[in-house]
């Protein structure tokens, strides 16, 4: 698609010239406020301005809304010249929550996103964002921030300049206000003025997620933001998300494959394989689910680990037990046999410091399920 050129507007009037003239890659950089039915309308040869219907003011969700999911996919398929992308895709997101899409590079994930935002048409089945179908809701589309792989910023401008033209193009009430209020956020105060050009890839991402939460949307989506990133840097960008939920109360839709940080941010996830949903349930759930209950035993001495194991092997409810690092880990054959465990100890007079339930790492389910794909099955 050719450079998109929106010029600084007022909104639903006609342009004026302007010395700050922004150029887009893509209708996706400047969503939700031009959609995928009006993107090709504007253009370097036709720089007309935004219809008033298009303008992004933030509206409290009706109370008829309030037992609706924010995100909804049922029975979602798509192709693409022949080669199915995705099969009979279902999945809800509740309001509040840090929901985390998972799969391999090529699985989707970015598909979905865009079925759901209304930029492509889905082959069989329904999607619906705060009840609402995207596609031709313009004002439910007010209601939703978005951050795809471009961050959608001009490096010429500065920080604050950035924010500031495209709350011109959200309708953001007191802007100076919410562009301070953002900036502090994502802890670029100090970097207002500067240059985005001069900004280092983490900092570019989280103006970025600030762009896309702008103008207070209910649900925004963030595709892969943690993509490219240092390790300090996704620790800021995942700090930031945990804020966003909490501080904004959004809910956030995580499109990624860095599995430790879904894991550490999301409560609830879905891992999308060949083209199917091959798990779906919260963070919790998915990874207390393994086939034999098993607890860890930290001990106020750890030189006591082999006499402990020798205590417990012998209870019928215990099926094993080893030593663990500078703990016990111990195999139960009843997953509610845990306090008789404790008592056990307690009443042999080893000191507990701490008893935990153990449980799979994200990464072990994620790659069990993707790994059965590969493997035809």
């Amino acid at each position: 698609m050719p450079d998109l050129f929106i010029p600084s507007h007022t909104r639903g009037q006609p342009t004026q010239p302007t010395q700050k003239l922004l150029f887009f890659t893509s209708c996706e950089e400047i969503y939700p406020y031009v959609s995928h039915r009006s993107c090709g309308k504007y253009s370097p040869h036709n720089p007309r301005y935004l219809p008033h219907s298009l303008s992004i003011l933030h509206r409290a969700v009706p109370e008829e809304e309030a037992g609706v999911n924010a995100v909804e996919v049922r029975g979602l398929s798509r192709s693409f010249d022949g080669r199915e992308i995705l099969r009979d895709v279902s999945f809800a997101v509740g309001h509040g929550e840090i929901f985390g899409y998972l799969g391999p590079n090529g699985a989707g994930k970015t598909t979905t996103i865009r079925i759901l935002l209304g930029l492509l048409a889905p082959g069989a089945g329904e999607v619906r964002v705060l009840g609402r179908d995207l596609t031709a809701d313009d004002d439910a589309r007010a209601r939703v921030g978005v951050l795809f792989e471009n961050n959608g910023l001009a490096d010429r401008m500065s920080a604050a300049d950035n924010l500031a033209y495209y709350a011109g193009l959200y309708g953001v009430d007191d802007p100076a206000e919410r562009i301070d209020e953002l900036l502090t956020l994502v802890d670029l105060a100090d970097r207002r003025d500067d240059p985005v050009g001069t900004f280092s890839t983490g900092m570019k991402r989280k103006l970025g997620i600030a762009r896309a939460i702008l103008h207070r949307p209910e649900v925004v989506f963030l595709d892969e933001p943690s993509s490219g990133l240092d390790p300090g840097a996704q620790r800021m960008v995942r700090d930031l998300i945990i804020e966003l939920s909490r501080r904004e109360e959004m809910t956030v839709f995580l499109n990624s494959h860095h599995l430790d940080e879904v894991q550490r941010v999301c409560s609830t996830v879905a891992i999308l394989a060949g083209g199917r949903i091959r798990a779906f349930d919260s963070v919790t759930n998915l990874t207390a689910a393994s086939g034999r209950p098993a607890v860890t035993v930290a001990l106020a001495d750890p030189g006591e680990r082999a006499r402990a194991c020798e205590t417990v092997e012998g209870l019928p409810f215990v099926t094993g037990c080893e030593p663990d690092g500078d703990a016990l880990h111990c195999t139960l054959a009843d997953p509610g046999a845990t306090p008789d465990l404790v008592a056990t100890l307690v009443g042999a007079n080893f000191r507990i410091e701490e008893v935990r339930r153990s449980s799979r790492s994200l990464e072990e389910i994620y790659l069990e399920h993707v790994g059965r794909v590969e493997d035809g099955a």
